[in-house]
């Protein structure tokens, strides 16, 4: 077994997380909330953070980047919540599709941001190009 030393500990990356640029913040922190079901952490009135399962995702309005950005959000099974994405009429770009590298869905936010949420592949499906 290794041993981590001080010169790699200061290597370490603590977290990842993404800022969405977005035209209206409470709009934004509403669907994140309503729909996806994350819960807002701060809401500093021009930038928000949300999170789901202590994963945050940070929100700011007309600034910080641009639109349309895509995010990757690992899960444990993306059935589930695709059935309540669907009951709670989010924008689904791709149904629960099995690919080389997870099975995925993609949902889009209202200002054009792409969620991936993957989850393992199933080996009992064929895989998608």
């Amino acid at each position: 077994m290794s041993q981590v030393t001080v010169a790699d500990a200061e290597k370490t990356v603590e977290c990842i997380i993404p800022i969405l640029n977005v035209a209206d913040l409470a709009a934004s922190v509403a669907f994140y909330a309503r729909v996806l079901g994350f819960k807002t952490d701060w809401n500093a009135g021009t930038t928000a953070s949300v999170s789901r399962d202590g994963r945050a995702i940070m929100l700011c309005q007309q600034d910080q980047g641009p639109r349309g950005t895509w995010v990757w959000i690992g899960v444990d099974d993306i059935e589930p919540l695709y059935a309540d994405f669907v009951a709670k009429s989010a924008s689904i770009r791709l149904k629960p599709t099995n690919f080389t590298w997870a099975y995925e869905m993609q949902v889009e936010d209202p200002d054009g941001h792409v969620l991936r949420f993957g989850s393992d592949t199933k080996a009992d499906q064929p895989t998608a190009g």
